[in-house]
């Protein structure tokens, strides 16, 4: 009975222990407004999230950009609301009272300053936060002061805060060097909320349009849509200027998860004085953000204006618009080059100081880079350029019948473009029966909106292989993907045609693309997610890594951790053969961590012979109009190790992977202290189909489970990690209304590895 009783109490101490490592309060940074700054500037921005209470500093990405939390509001509760409207009622009531005569024999009311200052400060506090927020993830707010360094460099940063339950994803914060204004933040009021970012309902009393804003040129504007309205900003230009008006909405936040179309569809128009339009836009190329170029015909006074291409707003519905004579790329050829060489770019676009830059890329490995132009002072967009270790060649005019294909020796990269509507490319090379080969386009990934289609064909015509539109995970902000891949085997030595065009027919000077053939180049890429990750000290939290495996290779991927402290310890670490993804487990410290750390993940194979590292991209899984995911790329791996955890209470790591049959019942024992064992339960999380807990039975050394494998849904061959939640059930109290026993959770254990084999042969 005593064993018994002091078991329980151990158990209730390292439930209050371990409850506090599964937070369902996941800090999220919504938006931030504004979304960026000028160099050398000192300004004042608003991140709107959920879960930000505690925000004590905030992260800037890159060197010269400081960032400090001065304040956080939270929406108002019910009885504090009313309060505060008691206590302005009070003042308002003083107020006037104070301007009529005293009662004979009573004192004057005095209305003060201070009293004035009161109703203004309760009056902001009611309107900024007791107001119905259009979704609690964007209710609460920090407000940040950032110092921006004269040197700063130019382009988009990424900010998180750190609050009392770790980090906030990461969100963009753009550094420029325009001169800039900012709207005041808003308030969408009740009356216009809508659900979902969806299109606000027609009212029969519109709100009134506000009347332009004046603005001097150059300027980068900052502003927040609201539903039903459009913003302007008049401003003066002479005769001649090549005006560009360019929106950055979607870039900022990519994916809104809650509205359809899954982002803020920022749409431009450009009037003269009389409110004509002369040109408008709600894109560019295969791009969301609109950018629109106008030769200013006379001088005088012009507005541009913007809104949502539906009417739709939201606090998060944030742009940033550039507005001036300024440099924009807008295609580039080619699209690439080999790696060790120069490389002569010609450059498309408006208010660009040269038609062609010559680049050199010695001593570059195989990558995308910038490619950017300045002019007058101001900085272009970059736009990305491919090099590669191949021979590189450029596509001949005249290829567009097969009897006149281009012959390519393998392996290759063409450089080309479909410079007209309708344009065929053909190209020939030699193979022989068994050959394995890939055709790869790289175009839409690069910037260019041609829509490729390949088709490869024997020399009497026979179709072996054709491909319109190939998925890229690694790609995670287009979400057309329009190039193309075939991958595949030749049936017999000879002449091959391989066939390129635009599936929509369309073509141009920027519709350029890079045609990879060879034989399979065996690679992969990794994915990290989430990129900001908390837990608290000694507690195991799940990851997942995504592997993005290229030209068919399909071996194990072994993970490691790299610049993390040796105390930190990563479970389950490999990604499978022939499989894409894999959920594993980090354990932190069992001492709290001063400051968010920077670690990075890798993982290692062995290809072709050769050891191949390379180093995890961290990322984001967002959603996209409540169904689609994408993986959007980070700039860092940030995990935050905070409060108390766990000391000297941990499960023991089991290395070797669990042999589970497949159709049957297969026990394993997890090391549990024996003080800790009584009521403790577990919970697959996530588990893969088919594999499900039959029973947990405590013993001396802990506890045995049993896994149970259904044969139809789990076939041997099948690895991964399986991940179990820890936690008690917990009795109501005798009086209680419901009378539901809860859950009390006691942490994650480290990932178990596991191998689904064939069962046993029964016996004779």
């Amino acid at each position: 009975m005593r064993r018994a009783a002091l078991a329980a109490a151990a158990v209730a101490a390292f439930a209050a222990a371990l409850a506090a490592q599964q937070r369902p309060q996941i800090p999220h940074a919504g938006y931030v407004y504004p979304a960026g700054g000028r160099q050398g500037a000192a300004i004042e921005v608003r991140v709107g999230g959920e879960f930000l209470e505690g925000a004590s500093a905030a992260y800037v990405s890159g060197l010269g950009v400081q960032a400090r939390v001065t304040q956080y509001i939270k929406p108002l509760s019910g009885p504090e609301a009313q309060k505060l409207r008691d206590e302005i009622k009070e003042l308002r009531d003083k107020r006037a009272a104070s301007q009529k005569p005293a009662a004979a024999g009573s004192p004057n009311v005095v209305f003060t300053a201070a009293d004035q200052k009161r109703i203004d400060e309760i009056r902001d506090k009611l309107e900024d936060v007791q107001r119905k927020p259009s979704i609690p993830a964007i209710a609460e707010i920090a407000i940040l002061q950032i110092a921006i360094a004269p040197d700063a460099a130019v382009g988009p940063r990424q900010l998180r805060l750190d609050t009392k339950d770790g980090l906030t994803n990461p969100i963009v914060f753009s550094v420029g060097e325009l001169p800039e204004f900012s709207r005041k933040p808003v308030r969408v009021a009740p009356e216009y909320n809508v659900v979902n970012g969806a299109t606000p309902a027609n009212r029969a009393a519109p709100r009134p349009p506000e009347p332009p804003i004046e603005i001097t040129l150059p300027v980068v504007v900052n502003g927040q849509m609201t539903p039903g309205t459009a913003d302007q900003y008049r401003f003066q230009a002479k005769r001649g200027q090549h005006l560009v008006v360019a929106a950055s909405a979607r870039e900022l936040i990519p994916y809104v998860s809650d509205a359809v179309p899954g982002w803020f569809q920022a749409a431009l128009t450009l009037r003269d004085a009389q409110g004509k339009e002369l040109a408008s836009a709600d894109h560019f190329l295969f791009h969301p953000d609109p950018l629109l170029e106008y030769e200013i015909p006379s001088d005088g006074e012009y507005v541009a204006e913007i809104h949502d291409s539906i009417f739709r707003g939201r606090e998060d519905f944030v742009y940033r618009l550039a507005i001036g004579e300024l440099p924009v790329i807008t295609g580039i050829f080619p699209l690439g080059g080999k790696a060790g060489a120069r490389a002569a770019i010609e450059t498309q676009g408006w208010n660009l100081p040269v038609a062609r830059v010559t680049e050199n890329f010695k001593g570059k490995a195989k990558a995308e880079y910038p490619i950017s132009l300045r002019k007058n002072g101001w900085t272009s967009n970059s736009v990305p350029f491919a090099v590669d270790t191949l021979p590189e060649t450029l596509a001949r005019p005249g290829i567009g019948h097969r009897e006149k294909a281009q012959k390519v020796k393998l392996p290759i990269v063409v450089n080309g473009r479909v410079a007209q509507p309708g344009e065929v490319a053909y190209f020939r090379f030699e193979g022989r029966a068994g050959d394995e080969i890939v055709a790869e386009v790289s175009a839409r990934r690069l910037g260019s909106p041609l829509d490729s289609v390949l088709k490869l064909t024997d020399a009497a015509g026979k179709q072996i292989a054709f491909n319109d539109d190939f998925e890229d995970p690694g790609a995670g902000l287009i979400t057309h993907q329009a190039d193309s891949l075939i991958s595949c085997q030749l049936p017999a030595k000879g002449s091959y045609f391989l066939q390129l065009t635009d599936a929509q027919g369309k073509g141009g000077p920027d519709y350029g693309y890079r045609l990879r053939i060879s034989h399979p180049r065996p690679d992969f890429e990794l994915r990290v997610v989430p990129s900001s990750l908390n837990l608290r000290a000694g507690a195991t939290v799940p990851i997942t890594v995504r592997a993005i495996r290229r030209d068919g290779f399909s071996g194990e991927i072994a993970l490691n951790l790299k610049d993390a402290p040796g105390d930190f310890a990563l479970s389950g670490a490999a990604v499978p053969s022939g499989q894409d993804k894999v959920r594993v487990t980090l354990t932190a410290p069992r001492t709290p961590v001063g400051a968010p750390l920077s670690i990075h993940l890798t993982g290692r194979a062995t290809i072709d012979g050769h050891e191949v590292t390379r180093t995890a991209i961290p990322a984001e899984d967002m959603e996209q109009a409540f169904a689609y995911h994408h993986l959007v790329a980070e700039d860092a791996w940030m995990v935050r190790v905070i409060g108390e955890g766990a000391r000297g209470v941990g499960w023991r790591s089991i290395e070797k992977p669990v042999k589970l049959r497949s159709g049957d019942a297969t026990p394993f024992q997890l090391f549990v202290p024996p003080r800790f064992q009584l009521g403790v339960r577990l919970a697959l999380n996530e588990p893969p189909e088919g594999i499900s807990i039959q029973s947990i039975t405590p013993d001396w050394d802990g506890v045995s489970v049993v896994l149970r494998v259904q044969a139809d849904k789990a076939k041997p061959g099948l690895k991964g990690n399986l991940i179990l939640d820890a936690f008690r059930e917990v009795a109501p109290k005798p009086d209680a209304a419901n009378q539901t026993r809860r859950r009390q959770p006691l942490g994650t254990l480290p990932a178990i590895p596991f191998e689904v084999v064939e069962a046993a042969a029964p016996r004779k």
